[in-house]
């Protein structure tokens, strides 16, 4: 796909999506959601990559404002939404489970890492994004919002489903009900994000803990732990749980990561992934 809105790089097993419209602040369109999930398919089929660190290009100033001017100027002219999306549209995460068959939602059916570098504002569309990735890493400056409230629209993407996971009830009502804005300390202090950090310093911070990722944990053990929490999240019974982690203990432990990681805890080094 010729990439228009996003710029992909891979380094050493570690992606970085960048949202790249810098002209409209990193905004969102449908273009860019096509080659968002273009992306994440090519990525999580890749077996070279195991994280992909997504972020907005620094030059348009922001992670993603939420969507773009003129379109949301469409959408009401026309009475109606149009996501702007072709028909051979990829599905990233799609046809494991049918409760992450769903925009978005199709992010807990990536057998990658996702992490959120949040190099500045985040609203609406831009907010959902960063909520559905595993890790997130906030600028000090920058301002999340849902901004729903103010355009006379519902919470956005499974908001209302996976803020409330991430912050607790109370706290997600709070940002949900009032469209208020959320800075960068504030996120980090409820758990909104995992790091708070001076706005030149979070791509480098996500990209020194995806590689991190990638260089002490085994890619089969990353797989499956990122899997379990997504499946864990959509139930309410321990005991699947544990009986799913025994299934996946009996055969990881017949594979070559466990070999090689017994190996090097006997041997005293580093595991060769």
């Amino acid at each position: 796909m010729d990439l228009k809105t996003t710029r992909w790089e891979v380094d050493r097993g570690v992606a970085t999506l960048s949202l790249s419209r810098p002209e409209s602040h990193n905004a969102w369109t449908g273009r860019m959601h096509t080659e968002l999930r273009h992306l994440l398919d090519a990525g999580n089929n890749d077996p070279e990559v195991r994280v992909i660190v997504i972020t907005g290009d620094p030059a348009g100033k922001t992670f993603c404002p939420g969507g773009d001017a003129a379109a949301l100027a469409g959408h009401a002219e026309r009475g109606s939404y149009d996501a702007g999306t072709p028909d051979d549209l990829a599905n990233p995460g799609y046809g494991i489970r049918d409760e992450y068959d769903a925009d978005f939602a199709y992010f807990l059916g990536l057998d990658v890492v996702t992490v959120a570098a949040i190099n500045g504002a985040a609203a609406g569309v831009g907010l959902a994004l960063a909520c559905w990735c595993d890790i997130r890493f906030v600028a000090e400056s920058a301002k999340l919002t849902s901004a729903h409230g103010k355009l006379g629209l519902p919470a956005e993407y499974g908001l209302s489903w996976i803020l409330p996971r991430l912050i607790g009830h109370g706290r997600a009502s709070d940002i949900l009900l009032t469209s208020r804005i959320v800075l960068g300390p504030e996120a980090a202090d409820i758990g909104l994000a995992n790091a708070s950090l001076p706005q030149g310093d979070v791509l480098g911070a996500a990209l020194d803990y995806a590689h991190g990722l990638v260089r002490t944990v085994s890619p089969s053990s990353l797989r499956a732990t990122r899997q379990q929490l997504a499946y864990d999240a959509t139930h309410d019974n321990p005991a699947v749980s544990v009986r799913d982690a025994q299934a996946r203990l009996e055969q990881m432990m017949s594979e070559t990561d466990y070999r090689e990681g017994a190996a090097a805890l006997n041997e005293r080094r580093p595991p060769r992934w």
